[in-house]
């Protein structure tokens, strides 16, 4: 069983960047489709952005498209989110999830098996 943690997130200026990364304990990630997940206050969590094992697909949601990168260094274990140009509608608490062994990149949530706790990032305006 894997356990995932986020980092990386905090209070930021409307046109700013965040990196949030996400490790994980118990084993690698390395066969493992990964993803990113936000959650505003009164909404349900959204799909923004998920990447291969190899890493060589990726999606995005429409929102994030242009201004988010997502990347994964499986020799650590980790996998990142860069943010840039951040709006305030990017407010939420952002989680990192793992897929399936072997399964390409979704945006359903119901296909990621394990999750971590969330990191706040706020966006003022």
């Amino acid at each position: 069983q894997v356990q995932l943690v986020e980092s990386g997130g905090g209070l930021v200026q409307a046109g700013g960047s965040l990196r949030l990364s996400c490790t994980a304990s118990g084993r690698t990630l390395g066969a493992y489709t990964m993803g990113w997940f936000r959650q505003a206050p009164g909404k349900e969590r959204e799909f923004v952005a998920a990447i291969s094992w190899s890493g060589d697909i990726t999606l995005y949601a429409d929102s994030v498209k242009g201004r988010f990168t997502i990347s994964r260094d499986n020799s650590e274990t980790a996998m990142y989110l860069q943010m840039n140009s951040l709006k305030p509608e990017d407010t939420a608490v952002y989680y990192c999830a793992e897929g399936r062994r072997g399964v390409a990149p979704d945006i359903r949530s119901y296909n990621y098996d394990y999750w971590g706790q969330g990191t706040q990032v706020t966006v003022s305006s």
